[in-house]
């Protein structure tokens, strides 16, 4: 691929994401099953693992005072909850709630049966298309987040089963 075709692609990567994250967020909001965009990401970084609020704040690109504003929230709603480890109390953990889950899988699914409802008329041939350049993502874009990618290193990317967590019980 030349460096034009790059850009081009690039261009249209960041056109549709949104456009598709868009779609899907004012379907749920619709039907009043979504929670605050803003939140329900948070939802899906700590269903992964307990996070310190500064690790949130610098994930998401946001201030500490706004990421605090954002977990008192969730902790209002019961969806996380701040613990202090034994080893030291003067870190602050954020971790989700069996209600948080529920909510992080709730929307998960209402979010998959929207998109599915979008896609379920396209044909097969789209279909293979569609599925062969998600492929092309997935192995672009499984690396670690936030990695540059390195020139003439091979990865062997990290196989997910879709854009949502595991939801653990």
């Amino acid at each position: 691929m030349t460096r034009g075709q790059a850009r081009e692609s690039a261009h249209d990567i960041l056109e549709i994401i949104p456009l598709v994250m868009r779609t899907v967020a004012a379907e749920l909001r619709a039907a009043g099953e979504m929670p605050a965009p803003a939140h329900f990401g948070l939802l899906s970084i700590l269903a992964v693992r307990p996070r310190m609020l500064t690790d949130l704040a610098s994930i998401q690109g946001v201030s500490l005072p706004t990421m605090s504003n954002s977990i008192s929230a969730m902790v209002e709603r019961g969806w996380v909850r701040r613990t202090a480890p034994e080893g030291d109390r003067r870190v602050v953990m954020i971790e989700v709630t069996p209600t948080g889950r529920a909510v992080l899988e709730r929307v998960g699914k209402a979010a998959e049966a929207h998109l599915s409802d979008r896609l379920v008329e396209i044909d097969l041939a789209s279909r293979k298309r569609l599925k062969d350049g998600l492929a092309v993502l997935r192995r672009i874009f499984a690396a670690a987040p936030g990695a540059p990618a390195r020139r003439g290193v091979r990865r062997t990317p990290a196989r997910r089963k879709s854009y949502l967590p595991e939801i653990r019980k």
